[in-house]
């Protein structure tokens, strides 16, 4: 049965880990006193409880689905309002973007076409199109479990526009049915196990990334750090994201362990943000983290636009 919190946790834990990572981006492991809650500073100077690129793409994503229903082009828009003008943006500024994503929003101003935006080599697999994935999963969570080849489809989908490479179309194919599995209450060690069905039913529509298939059979639980790295290749961020997430006894020390990662720990905390919002919903998020977080009233819009409003 779909969940409602845990919907609404996928989304603000996006944002929560985002906000969380933002201080310490780019710094190596190790090289920082541990992140135990919001902060100051980082690259872009933000403030405690603002978020970065991450949060506002998904909103973005978000704000395509709920007045356009499925609209690659207008996906792309959307992104380029956030990239041009700062809309979406906690700061009312884009002020950070990814190599791959500037590189496919230059694109779609000369093809105007979503579905030939993205860079499909290999040595563009960043971890972008996981990081604002979670949309996806809240808007299409009905599609759990009898259509899974149709949430799959659409996941890929929603990487194509910027991330088109067979390693990131296979992530998002992968993620979107764990979030929804986990929106769906599916006990975590459940949907984790390689031989899960729904995931089965996955592989039959179409095979997964050998990659992301080390991820499936547990890469992640025989590593620790320095193996585990937060780092912009989507596998690695991937599989960082489930370290952090698989064994957490709760939302905070999920997120917490992936910030702490360091390099790219706004994404790897975004991605494991959604994982473990899912997985224990708004309620299970520190309320400390939900007053302080950065314009909450642009999530809240989202998740109304998703049908997830507040139920205060």
């Amino acid at each position: 049965m779909i969940d409602r919190d845990r919907q609404r946790g996928a989304l603000i834990g996006l944002a929560v880990g985002d906000a969380l990572g933002a201080p310490v981006e780019f710094q190596p492991p190790q090289s920082f006193m541990p992140v135990t809650d919001f902060n100051w500073g980082g690259p872009f100077g933000l403030e405690p409880g603002q978020w970065t690129d991450d949060t506002s793409m998904a909103l973005a994503l978000a704000d395509s689905m709920a007045q356009s229903d499925w609209d690659l082009d207008d996906q792309l828009r959307r992104y380029l309002s956030w990239y041009q003008t700062g809309e979406y943006s906690v700061t009312g500024q884009c002020f950070d973007i990814g190599f791959t994503t500037a590189a496919a929003l230059r694109r779609f101003q000369q093809v105007q076409d979503a579905r030939r935006s993205g860079d499909p080599a290999e040595h563009s697999s960043g971890n972008g199109s996981i990081m604002r994935l979670a949309p996806v999963a809240i808007r299409y969570a009905d599609l759990f479990p009898d259509s899974i080849d149709k949430l799959a489809g659409l996941a890929a989908e929603s990487s194509l526009t910027t991330h088109a490479s067979p390693q990131c179309l296979s992530a998002c194919r992968y993620m979107a049915l764990l979030l929804v599995g986990l929106i769906h209450g599916i006990d975590r060690r459940e949907l984790l196990d390689p031989a899960w069905p729904p995931l089965q039913r996955l592989r039959e529509s179409e095979p997964l990334h050998r990659e992301i298939e080390m991820i499936v059979s547990g890469s992640y639980r025989d590593k620790q750090p320095p193996e585990i790295q937060g780092s912009g290749y989507v596998i690695q961020c991937l599989e960082a994201a489930l370290w952090a997430f698989h064994d957490a006894t709760d939302f905070r020390e999920a997120v917490l362990r992936a910030v702490n990662l360091g390099d790219d720990a706004d994404t790897t905390g975004a991605v494991c943000g959604q994982l473990a919002g899912a997985c224990w919903g708004e309620s299970g998020i520190p309320s400390t983290w939900l007053q302080r977080l950065g314009r909450f009233d642009l999530i809240e819009s989202a998740l109304a636009g998703l049908g997830v409003s507040s139920a205060h």
